[in-house]
């Protein structure tokens, strides 16, 4: 499928999207978040998905420049592009049944921040951040980043990300645990390709369950929660890798898994 605003790539079994608008920083209107959200949800059997932006930014935010039947312009036209773009990629997000990571090239805002930090992993070169800047023009977080970023490093510093509105390097995230990594710039294409493929090589459909289940376990009761994973842990153990896994076990071989 053709896209005006993102490019999608396929290395083997990773599905690499990239945001594709560099002149505007990546910034993301709400037909970008509709065109990201179809994307995801079309993964043409792919067992792992790397998200990133072309030039010199992962994606700047919502672009305040856009205009159309879903402009981010004024309090109802907000509310109706939140529900009706960029809530939804941030649904299809959450529910992708593959693990995700993202490659964060330089600024991650607004947005485009609650994007990156959607993936199960997220990999920064050292010269990105990551900024909830709404404050500094009299709006407030979306895309999911008051749920997100109070989950990711609690109430003190999703505070200060989202009421002080300034930037978060890279390193600073790593070390509140708001990423998985920071990298070297230079680095970074290819560690996220090398983490995205070591993901797709494994059991693909035991880890969309761990996903689930993750995600899942922020909003459940101990309780609850054991009884999703006995739930995952049925449909993992139906799976044609868990009997690869346990058959390749006691053979002593490394096992491999075909995502099924």
């Amino acid at each position: 499928m053709e896209y005006e605003t993102i490019r999608v790539e396929r290395a083997g079994d990773v599905l690499k999207i990239v945001l594709n608008r560099p002149e505007r920083l990546n910034a993301c209107p709400p037909n970008m978040a509709l065109e990201l959200a179809n994307a995801v949800n079309d993964l043409g059997g792919a067992r792992a998905v790397v998200i990133t932006g072309e030039g010199r930014a992962f994606c700047s935010g919502a672009d305040l420049a856009a205009r159309g039947d879903r402009s981010i312009a004024g309090g109802r036209g907000a509310y109706t592009a939140l529900t009706q773009a960029y809530n939804p990629l941030m649904l299809a997000l959450s529910r992708l049944p593959v693990p995700v990571v993202t490659a964060v090239n330089g600024p991650a805002a607004g947005v485009g921040c609650s994007i990156a930090l959607a993936a199960d992993f997220v990999i920064a070169a050292r010269s990105a951040y990551f900024l909830q800047a709404f404050v500094n023009i009299g709006l407030v977080p979306d895309g999911g980043a008051s749920w997100m970023l109070t989950r990711l490093v609690g109430k003190a510093r999703a505070t200060e990300m989202m009421m002080l509105g300034e930037k978060i390097g890279a390193e600073k995230a790593e070390s509140w645990g708001l990423i998985y990594k920071a990298v070297d710039d230079a680095a970074l294409q290819d560690e996220a390709m090398a983490l995205a493929t070591r993901l797709a090589a494994g059991p693909t459909v035991a880890l969309g369950v761990m996903r689930q289940n993750i995600a899942k376990a922020l909003e459940a009761d101990y309780a609850s929660a054991l009884l999703v994973e006995a739930e995952g842990q049925w449909k993992a153990g139906d799976s044609a890798d868990a009997a690869e896994g346990g058959k390749a076990f006691l053979e002593k071989r490394k096992a491999a898994f075909t995502g099924k």
